[in-house]
């Protein structure tokens, strides 16, 4: 059995959700075989995906929101590369039909990618779409910035209404005709809380915060506040080139040894732009969030609804978040207890349903 996913290259978020989803899979159906197909690293396959049977094949599968920084995005920039992506060229959707004809896919995967959807119909192969948003809906809010985005929505809405299954993920942006809703996706934490704290040299009676921006590298000016804050010890993910201490700040590189799911585990409280797989993390550890809104981003709003609601939020603004004024709220925040939660992972709903429509039947992972 072979599962093709074809992935945006859009931060880390669409990687993450369907490493979880395949690392379920992979327990259900355990002679399952996946292609990567993607822009992604390749390193962040390695680091998440630990199964044995799968290929990485490098490939620019979606746009997505060209980023200035964690918080601006380069609406310009992002139409001039839709520009040279859209409509998708027959070369190019045939290619992909060949590949995953060529790799013998019983089915194709998309995390949001419609060109992955498009490709399999020409193939066909039967399409999963796994989304909580598509990118038709996303550039619908940046209109009245951008009026060059009412070009691409046509376009992109009728490749991902070509895809066989639908399913969306809590919190869903926007809800549509689907297959299936299920409960937010993440993947699983490998390390006991105190194993992972051991490993980071941080005592288990100390306050962690980590703070993360979903894969985009961090800016340093926002880290020098933290010292005052000695009562915590802050971990922060793509603030440094190498592992590193200076006073409570643990830095570490974009690229580190530690599996972001336990990270989060280990925390007390998690800061960072909003953005699904953290969010899906944090909301499965019971972590308390502190979210700093992207506020052109259609996308804040239900994430940050939900949030607020399920992860006791707390909203930062970015410039507080630069100047360091959040601080005044995280002992608030550190005082809240870790909330227990009993849903099932979405990642396991979404791989029964798979094997479901693969004819392997329902079985419990192991």
């Amino acid at each position: 059995m072979k599962i093709s996913a074809v992935i945006s290259p859009h931060g880390f978020g669409h990687a993450s959700r369907t490493v979880a989803v395949l690392q379920m899979l992979h327990r259900i159906i355990s002679d399952c075989q996946f292609d990567v197909i993607t822009s992604v690293p390749e390193w962040f396959f390695e680091d998440s995906l630990k199964v044995e049977r799968y290929a990485y094949i490098p490939f620019e599968t979606d746009v997505g929101v060209v980023q200035l920084s964690p918080f601006v995005e380069d609406l310009p920039g992002t139409v001039e590369r839709l520009k040279s992506f859209l409509p998708f060229t027959n070369e190019k959707v045939l290619y992909l039909a060949e590949l995953l004809k060529e790799r013998k896919s019983d089915l194709v995967l998309c995390d949001i990618s419609p060109l992955g959807i498009v490709a399999a119909k020409l193939a066909n192969i039967p399409s999963v779409l796994v989304e909580n948003f598509t990118w038709d809906w996303i550039y619908e809010g940046y209109i009245e910035l951008e009026p060059r985005f009412r070009d691409f929505i046509t376009l992109l809405r009728d490749a991902f209404e070509m895809a066989d299954y639908h399913i969306q993920t809590e919190p869903v942006c926007e809800y549509r005709s689907s297959n299936l809703v299920s409960q937010p996706v993440s993947r699983l934490p490998r390390m006991p809380r105190h194993v992972l704290r051991d490993a980071l040299k941080i005592s288990s009676n100390q306050p962690m915060v980590l703070i993360t921006m979903g894969g985009i590298p961090q800016l340093l000016n926002p880290l020098r506040p933290l010292q005052r804050f000695n009562e915590a010890v802050f971990v922060i993910p793509g603030a440094s080139e190498q592992y590193e201490w200076r006073e409570n700040l643990l830095l570490l590189p974009h690229h580190h040894s530690f599996y972001h799911p336990d990270l989060v585990n280990a925390s007390d409280v998690v800061v960072g732009k909003l953005g699904y797989s953290t969010i899906a993390e944090a909301y499965h550890s019971g972590v308390p969030y502190l979210y700093i809104p992207r506020n052109h981003f259609r996308e804040t709003t239900p994430l940050a609804a939900f949030v607020e609601w399920e992860l006791h939020g707390m909203r930062i603004e970015e410039a507080d978040f630069i100047h360091g004024k959040w601080l005044d709220v995280l002992p608030s925040a550190l005082a809240i207890p870790k909330k227990q939660i009993e849903t099932m992972n979405g990642s396991q709903q979404i791989a029964q349903f798979i094997a479901e429509k693969l004819g392997m039947g329902i079985s419990q992972p192991q």
